[in-house]
């Protein structure tokens, strides 16, 4: 898994959707998640530190958790199918552990107004994530097919013997 941060709300050029925006801590991969209006209304919210008057529906789901003495360790966007993101919250309460089915919009919500951190299945960032440094990408790409196109099969038994 690999843990992500929201880097921020964008707007999709073409469709006028709001896309939460989440990266890895070196800031080489973004992963895009295409959500509502009111998500990003909330997760906005909750980058700039907003306090509604009143409590809205993920300062609600706040509100329970620590109500029942819950605690969210953190949020898991395992999966990706036909174009749909899913995600877990991982919930504590005392020994006991749960996992609770979320859309990642809403996760990410919940983790940002509870300092829980987020984190992606590495399958779901290798098939949805874009490159933000393909400078760096391809610097590193090259600096492995040298150390390849320079490897012996005598370096790698040495390195890890005959395996005999």
């Amino acid at each position: 898994m690999i843990e992500m941060k929201v880097a921020g709300i964008a707007l999709d050029a073409i469709t006028r959707s709001p896309i939460v925006l989440l990266k890895d801590s070196s800031d080489r991969r973004a992963l895009p998640i295409y959500i509502g209006q009111d998500q990003a209304r909330a997760i906005m919210g909750a980058l700039e530190g907003q306090k509604p008057p009143r409590p809205l529906t993920h300062d609600l789901i706040v509100n329970l958790l620590e109500g029942w003495n819950m605690t969210l360790e953190k949020v898991i966007i395992h999966s990706l199918q036909k174009d749909t993101f899913y995600a877990v919250l991982i919930v504590h309460q005392g020994e006991v552990k749960r996992e609770i089915d979320a859309r990642p919009s809403d996760a990410i919500a919940v983790a940002l107004r509870t300092n829980a951190p987020i984190w992606v299945m590495e399958e779901v960032v290798a098939d949805a994530s874009i490159p933000v440094d393909r400078d760096a990408d391809e610097a590193e790409q090259e600096a492995f097919r040298e150390f390849v196109s320079n490897l012996r099969p005598e370096d790698l038994i040495k390195r890890f013997g005959s395996g005999g």
